[in-house]
């Protein structure tokens, strides 16, 4: 397979990205249950690793060109590398902020790099489309693989004075040594890339000047709901699970690898799925059965006796099926994503990524806040009723970006 050592490289950085960007959910119901925090403070965690992701990407995002993406994302490694040692060693509440902080910074390197490094790598829109979503997939891959290592540890914790769930940062401390000697080794061609003459501040205006197109206006809107939506039921599905369906704290973390599960299986398939049917029938029909799957299950999960569920075999089946919405709303993100890119010259992907990522992490962050919010003053149920506002918004977002697309010229772009 042509570039497949790069190819790997971007999936094992996505891999471990994918753990850390994810568990945040996992920490906030630890933090509750051990540390006293509140569901309101706790909701911070997610701004924490958003917001800097945002920061990080506006500031940086244009710059990456000239550091290089291979140097950028070594750094990256090697950040959040030592804020998985930090978090084992002096694990707290204080602590879990700042290192959402450092996973948001690196993060804001990794994705900027690797989404260009993708156009480096591929030959087509159609590859190009392709690799993204496998990418994406493997991300959900390791999205699932975290809440099953952090579900490991938090049902060891409770068996053992000596085991913590703060053990789990030694794993992901190793996983990423383990990335950063591989993309070390790893030899990236970089030579086609151009870097403006004219310096990094210019660079970074040409970023800015991208949101003056009405398409690029469209995505930015588009990102911001899908994320928020994402963000809102992934950050806080473990405490739904342990609050609302009365489940044991282990199995709460651990059945939410359901959702990235559906979520990995869904961009695979969206991916196959799109070689036959137009991407913006097979958006809004995921969108719509989201929303279906939404309406029909949250009332199946009123009225849940607490200390009902004591095992696997007590969990109700509410547990099983609300995860699944996930399998429609993969394939959004990344055909988004896409989409954009691909309609851009690969001098402007860069800055673009780093509008995706800014916008995106934003989206995070509001739908962590504000589903805590709800979380925290009223119930769980309604705090994830409260999705169906941005599901909405999207589903109608959609039918002008379709539009703007196909009227885009790139020559437009200067």
């Amino acid at each position: 397979m042509k570039h497949w050592k790069v190819k790997l490289s971007l999936i094992c950085n996505y891999i471990i990205f994918a753990i850390l960007l994810n568990s945040v959910g996992v920490v906030v119901l630890q933090v509750i249950n051990e540390f006293g925090v509140t569901p309101e403070r706790a909701s911070v965690l997610e701004a924490w690793k958003d917001l800097s992701i945002a920061i990080g990407s506006f500031l940086i995002a244009s710059y990456i060109p000239r550091l290089g993406y291979k140097n950028a994302m070594l750094a990256g490694l090697g950040i959040v590398t030592a804020g998985s040692v930090l978090m084992a060693l002096f694990g707290s509440f204080a602590i879990s902020q700042l290192l959402f902080a450092m996973v948001g910074v690196s993060f804001a390197l990794i994705k900027v790099s690797v989404y260009s490094t993708v156009s480096l790598i591929t030959d087509s829109d159609s590859e190009h489309a392709s690799f993204l979503s496998i990418l994406e997939g493997f991300f959900m891959v390791g999205v699932l693989g975290g809440f099953w290592v952090f579900g490991y540890f938090i049902g060891v914790a409770g068996d053992s004075d000596t085991i913590t769930w703060l053990h789990t940062y030694w794993v992901l401390a190793a996983i990423g040594l383990m990335a950063f000697v591989l993309l070390l080794s790893t030899n990236l061609d970089e030579s086609t890339v151009e870097v403006s003459k004219e310096g990094s501040k210019k660079d970074f205006v040409e970023m800015i000047k991208l949101i003056r197109y009405a398409l690029v206006i469209f995505f930015i809107f588009g990102a911001f709901l899908y994320v928020y939506i994402e963000q809102a039921l992934n950050t806080w599905l473990p405490s739904f699970n342990f609050n609302v369906l009365q489940l044991p704290d282990s199995i709460s973390v651990q059945i939410t690898s359901i959702f990235a599960g559906c979520l990995a299986v869904g961009r695979l398939l969206g991916g196959y799925i799109m070689k036959y049917i137009n991407w913006f029938y097979v958006l809004q029909s995921c969108i719509i059965m989201a929303i279906v799957l939404m309406v029909l299950i949250l009332p199946l999960t009123i009225g849940i006796e607490p200390g009902s569920v004591t095992g696997w075999a007590d969990v109700p089946i509410a547990a099983y099926i609300l995860p699944a919405i996930g399998l429609f709303l993969a394939p959004i993100y990344p055909t988004l994503s896409s989409s954009i890119l691909s309609a851009l010259p690969k001098n402007r992907q860069s800055g673009m990524t780093g509008l995706i990522v800014i916008f995106s992490a934003l989206g995070g962050t509001s739908g962590s806040i504000i589903t805590g919010f709800l979380f925290g003053r009223l119930d769980g149920q309604t705090a994830f009723y409260f999705t169906l506002v941005p599901l909405v918004l999207l589903f109608l977002l959609i039918i002008p970006y379709k539009r703007k697309r196909e009227q885009f010229d790139i020559k437009s772009i200067t």
